[in-house]
């Protein structure tokens, strides 16, 4: 992202009254509790996925959330955190380009796993958008779908985190799928967020496992040979030729959408082509 970008992505954030949330919140303000990353990552070092989340759910209370895209492999994470913790708040953050067939697989899995689901949304419907900024997906530049996917994903992921008084936030990011993903660990502390990644080291075949043993479905779109899931329009079957399944979103130009890095401004301006 230009710098020229990112400060208007940072007007438009400002505009949204959510920079103090990002950049300023004292972490007693939200009752996060300071904890010291290295002795966490020594007592999970050998933990299951559920134990994880069940170590979350005790140390972070009704702080803790999670988020889902209602994506391929979207019923492993939603059933394992919904076992510990039946009603945490689950953020679905919907950019309104969604294929038909997720938001019917987002009410079947909704309706199966008694979801306490929170939709959020930009304040840009899509109309208005197209009509100030044009069809961004359309541009096949990098800048462009960040620009689009600040404005339909992360900023409402920021308010709803916001909103819901989250200190922690689960997610189902695995290692094999990003080059940014080989990195992380099962806690994060982020943007003053903890992020926990119960499934990291997890690889297909323990997510083909998982949903067979629990009788749980993948999305329908893992039928027509995708692997990942978003938009309908930057999202694509896998082909021979792809190095990992992020190949196939946002026209092999980058990886990541943006709600699983880091937002500072320096941070930004260090990122290559996957930084949102």
């Amino acid at each position: 992202m230009s710098k020229s970008d990112f400060r208007s992505v940072n007007t438009y954030l400002n505009n949204q009254q959510l920079s103090e949330h990002l950049y300023n919140t004292d972490a007693q303000e939200i009752g996060r509790p300071d904890l010291s990353l290295e002795e966490v990552k020594h007592k999970l070092k050998d933990a299951s996925a559920q134990q994880v989340i069940e170590w979350a759910a005790e140390t972070f209370g009704n702080g803790l959330v999670i988020s889902t895209s209602f994506g391929i492999q979207a019923a492993v994470m939603l059933h394992l955190a919904t076992r510990v913790v039946p009603d945490i708040s689950v953020i679905w953050v919907d950019t309104g380009y969604l294929p038909a067939e997720t938001y019917r697989f987002a009410q079947e899995l909704t309706e199966r796993l008694n979801l306490n689901l929170k939709v959020y949304q930009s304040s840009l419907t899509p109309a208005r958008m197209e009509a100030l900024y044009g069809k961004l997906w359309e541009h096949q530049n990098v800048n462009a779908l960040n620009r689009y996917d600040f404005m339909r994903k992360v900023e409402p992921m920021q308010r709803a985190l916001k909103e819901l008084n989250s200190t922690a936030w689960l997610a189902g990011l695995r290692r094999q799928q990003t080059e940014h993903r080989k990195s992380l660990e099962t806690i994060v502390l982020r943007e003053k967020q903890y992020k926990i990644h119960p499934i990291l080291d997890w690889n297909s075949r323990d997510v083909y496992n998982y949903l067979t043993v629990n009788e749980l479905p993948y999305h329908p779109y893992f039928e027509k040979g995708y692997v990942s899931v978003g938009d309908w329009h930057s999202s694509r079957p896998m082909k021979a030729d792809d190095n990992n399944e992020r190949d196939t979103r946002f026209h092999g130009l980058k990886q990541e959408c943006g709600l699983h890095l880091p937002l500072s401004p320096e941070v930004a301006e260090s990122l290559d082509s996957s930084n949102l």
